[in-house]
């Protein structure tokens, strides 16, 4: 194959570069698929939880390839091994590379050892949403715990991963608090690992 200049000629597309490229997606448009996401599951289930278990299986397959691309990006295929570095990774690269800044908190459970928080002010799948009266307790970050859970799983810490709504007294939204419950396993692997 005959190439002109500096510009190389791949013949096939995994021949290609995972070069960083253009990150960030329109507002309006990730606005517009993500509304069409959950009207689209809606008409699939009766109820509320349905609907949230549906958005968080959506989320859980974006977890999995995020964690992929970005151990190849940013990591050089290197994976955590530890807690704390893979709740730092989720809390600061992934909700970056996803939401364009960090997340706004990190915490610990203070009730149970094996509990861990992200918090966000104002949670971007929620930022669009008006909840109707009939559907009360709705939280569209259940897509968010579902990318967080894939991400988690795939990098070998099981976890259940709930979203919720927390009232913030003097604020007209409350906020999102992503609950992070890890396996009784990854507590015992932390616990020998040092």
């Amino acid at each position: 194959m005959i190439s002109v200049g500096k510009i190389k000629q791949y013949t096939n597309v995994l021949d290609k570069p995972l070069a960083k490229g253009k990150q960030e997606v329109s507002l309006s448009a990730f606005s517009f698929l993500f509304s069409e996401l959950v009207q689209y599951s809606q008409t699939q289930v009766d109820n509320i939880a349905e609907l949230e278990r549906r958005l968080e299986d959506a989320g859980y397959t974006v977890g999995a390839r995020v964690l992929e691309l970005l151990c190849h990006r940013e990591k050089g295929n290197r994976r955590e091994t530890r807690l704390l570095g893979i709740l730092s990774f989720v809390h600061s690269t992934v909700w970056k590379v996803l939401f364009g800044k960090v997340a706004d908190s990190l915490e610990k459970g203070t009730e149970h050892e094996d509990e861990y928080m992200i918090s966000e002010k104002e949670l971007l799948v929620n930022r669009f949403i008006s909840i109707p009266k009939d559907m009360g307790t709705f939280n569209c970050g259940a897509f968010v715990a579902g990318i967080v859970r894939g991400v988690l799983d795939s990098a070998g810490f099981p976890a259940v991963v709930t979203a919720h709504f927390v009232p913030v007294e003097g604020q007209q939204r409350p906020r999102t608090t992503i609950l992070i419950k890890f396996a009784e396993e990854v507590l015992r692997r932390e616990a020998r690992l040092g």
